[in-house]
């Protein structure tokens, strides 16, 4: 049964893998490869701009390598990170490198900004801060490799490991107060799922298609409730995953999971508002009207959030791998596999606008910007574009 908690007045990149954190963890998706099935990217197709989508400017940290980075922005600067441990301050404005550091070993999660700190993790299961200045502020060692950009609020560190704790840390110094930890199924996704912090809770979907919300305090289970419900003869019809983070507004929350449904619940009871079934590996967005999901097939689908009616659907996106929509301005925007950023109108889903990057993988959703949005790409460029 769900439990109530009073908290009113937080991409996945996927590679065949097994034996991680005493459980198998695989693939529907290759983001850096080819696709699990045969089917083809849908060619682009010809549209006429509504809005000029041009590079502002062009920056490089190190490559992916089989991770998912994101760039961190504040009002005048852009943290961005790489798997070779180089961590960069570049100024929002025109991207030249305001500073760049190594942190001394490989990275795996970032950039999390907030408390004038810059996170990142590694894969050997240490969560770095760093201040504005780029100088080491504290270091601990977590469980397992950090995965998912730490998020930061009311004085409070959040990380996530692969072996399905979460850790609560104390801005200041990186001491521990709380963990939270959760067994995993024997088969899951190797993904790279955040957690959403918002009205004094941690939310968080776990694979088996759970979703569970903590108080950001204490640690303290509020509610845990069922976005998909495992089915299927073998283990991996049985696949449920919550991959990627929640999204919320001010009344609830809501969740998608692979082989299962997006799913929204009211955001202190828990209890179920509505669900539709739906597979998604890379993740939603919301805004004050409706919740954006891209599906498991890289298609973008627009549902009506309060009661989850299907209002469109844009499946020229067919196996582009496309990433988890945002909301630019009057747009939705996302990336895709080769490297393209899209622009979607909000009442149709039809293209508006379009830009090419280095050709490599956009895996992490685009950033919003003023006036744009920023993209890193599995090479290792970093884009301002403008509208």
């Amino acid at each position: 049964m769900n439990k109530p908690m009073n908290m009113l007045p937080r991409i996945g990149v996927f590679a065949l893998v097994a034996a991680l954190a005493g459980c198998s963890s695989m693939n529907p998706m290759n983001w850096f490869g080819s696709s699990s099935t045969a089917e083809r990217p849908t060619p682009l197709v010809a549209f006429k701009p509504a809005v000029n989508l041009k590079t502002g400017w062009q920056a490089k940290i190190g490559a992916a390598h089989n991770y998912a980075f994101a760039p961190g922005l504040s009002a005048d600067a852009i943290y961005v990170a790489g798997y070779d441990g180089q961590l960069a301050k570049l100024d929002a404005a025109n991207g030249a490198t305001l500073w760049r550091i190594a942190t001394g070993g490989k990275l795996s999660a970032g950039v999390g900004i907030g408390a004038d700190l810059e996170l990142v993790g590694t894969p050997k299961g240490q969560l770095l801060a760093f201040d504005g200045n780029g100088k080491p502020r504290w270091q601990v060692q977590l469980s397992s490799e950090v995965l998912g950009v730490p998020q930061v609020a009311e004085g409070t560190v959040v990380a996530r490991t692969a072996d399905g704790h979460i850790y609560a840390l104390d801005a200041r110094d990186g001491k521990r107060k709380w963990m939270y930890e959760r067994a995993l199924p024997a088969l899951s996704l190797r993904s790279q799922p955040g957690v959403l912090i918002t009205r004094g809770g941690v939310f968080a979907g776990y694979a088996g298609g759970k979703l569970v919300a903590l108080a950001l305090d204490t640690g303290v289970v509020g509610w845990e409730a069922s976005v998909a419900i495992p089915r299927g003869a073998s283990e991996i019809e049985r696949i449920a995953d919550v991959t990627s983070s929640p999204v919320a507004d001010d009344k609830q929350v809501c969740a998608a999971a692979y082989q299962g449904r997006v799913a929204c619940f009211d955001l202190r009871t828990g209890n179920l508002d509505w669900a539709r079934d739906l597979s998604s590996v890379a993740g939603l967005t919301m805004d004050d009207r409706n919740l954006y999901v891209t599906n498991d097939k890289g298609e973008v689908v627009a549902l009506e959030k309060t009661r989850g009616v299907n209002l469109w659907t844009q499946d020229k996106l067919r196996a582009r791998h496309t990433t988890a929509p945002r909301r630019v301005g009057n747009y939705l925007a996302v990336g895709d596999g080769q490297g393209y950023v899209h622009l979607l109108a909000l009442d149709d889903g039809s293209f508006a606008g379009r830009s090419a990057t280095d050709g490599s993988a956009i895996i992490s959703r685009p950033q919003p910007r003023s006036g744009g949005v920023v993209v890193q790409t599995a090479n290792g460029s970093v884009y301002a574009l403008a509208l």
